[in-house]
């Protein structure tokens, strides 16, 4: 076993010395580490599942050689139908852990890890000879980079900023610039619409909004979901005292008597659990059967992702403040967006 696993690092260190000859290109990635790549790479293992997603959108997935294994659990086990390929991929590793063995088998060029990954698992990638190049979709100030809930003191500009530098730096890595620039152009033009249909909304007449989670888990301050639903025209009723995902209780729920609940698309047997169970039956949101599940492209998760800001927001929106987005017809919004990024309609997984 020894003869084997050391006949695989040489073949390995062999690969990256003869590749990283003609290495002439610097990145720096959210990390702000300065990472030098190969000119040109076509082989890349992603163990964050952000990355693989844009990835996907920027179509580059031929590059991708490897992924990480709970990709299905993060991206949602309907993802398959918008890169097949995916499923017959190694899975060498995960978000915060490695099997380096596994991974230099498949000479990966660039591996994509998350921001939160830990120091000694990007250096030993980094020790067999592979560039690493994190990932956080944030624009971080000093000391805050690589937590998974950040102190902020303006979280638009961060998640803003954040997404624009990620999505860039993933394209630059694999060579897709322009198509990058498109999807930000793309993303954020979208969003300037629905930000013009509801700037005549006076703050106090925004509409109080919960987004559960099972097991009463939700998003406070911090996340991207928060600034989704104030884009939207909402008021996030767990901001104020909560940061990041936690747990809360019914009675903080009830006290903060939302008024629309909206859950996310992977939960869809919450929404039946809220509707009939008696412990909800006061808060405003199930009185009016305003409990909404929110569709895959509305992605509200804690980082951003560009359809969840170029229709998920229009989505959430349309369904706040209906008079206002009334000539909107989201079947077509959805389809447009996929249909460019995607190459396919949207349809709702079966």
């Amino acid at each position: 076993m020894k003869n084997k696993w050391s006949r695989t690092l040489w073949l390995a260190g062999l690969f990256f010395v003869f590749s990283n000859v003609w290495a002439a290109r610097q990145v720096t990635d959210q990390l702000g580490r300065q990472v030098t790549i190969p000119d040109h790479v076509n082989r890349v293992v992603v163990l964050q599942h952000q990355t693989l997603n844009l990835l996907v959108q920027l179509d580059a997935q031929e590059s991708v050689v490897g992924i990480l294994s709970s990709w299905k659990k993060q991206l949602g086990e309907h993802y398959i139908r918008l890169a097949p390929g995916l499923v017959n991929l190694p899975m060498p590793g995960d978000l915060t852990q490695v099997n380096i063995e596994s991974l230099l088998k498949l000479a990966p060029q660039v591996v994509f890890v998350a921001n939160y990954a830990p120091p000694e698992m990007i250096s030993q990638i980094e020790q067999a000879g592979i560039p690493v190049v994190a990932i956080s979709l944030r624009q971080d100030s000093a000391g805050e980079a690589n937590k998974i809930n950040p102190a902020m003191t303006d979280e638009d500009t961060a998640y803003n900023e954040g997404l624009k530098t990620g999505i860039r730096l993933i394209g630059e890595v694999v060579e897709r610039q322009k198509q990058a620039q498109a999807l930000i152009d793309y993303t954020f033009n979208a969003r300037q619409q629905v930000s013009t249909r509801l700037q005549t909304i006076a703050p106090e007449k925004r509409i109080r909004v919960y987004m559960a989670n099972p097991d009463l888990t939700t998003y406070g301050s911090g996340k991207y979901t928060g600034l989704m639903m104030s884009h939207a025209g909402a008021i996030n009723v767990a901001a104020a005292s909560i940061k990041g995902f936690k747990q809360v209780s019914i009675e903080n729920v009830l006290e903060w008597n939302p008024q629309v609940i909206f859950v996310q698309d992977r939960y869809p047997d919450e929404v039946n659990k809220i509707q009939n169970d008696p412990a909800w039956q006061a808060i405003d949101a199930v009185k009016n059967h305003r409990v909404y599940l929110m569709p895959e492209y509305a992605k509200a998760w804690g980082y951003p992702m560009p359809e969840a800001l170029a229709i998920g927001e229009l989505w959430m929106a349309k369904k706040l403040y209906p008079e206002r987005f009334a000539d909107v017809d989201m079947q077509k919004a959805a389809d447009a967006y996929y249909q460019r990024f995607y190459r396919m309609d949207y349809r709702p997984a079966q």
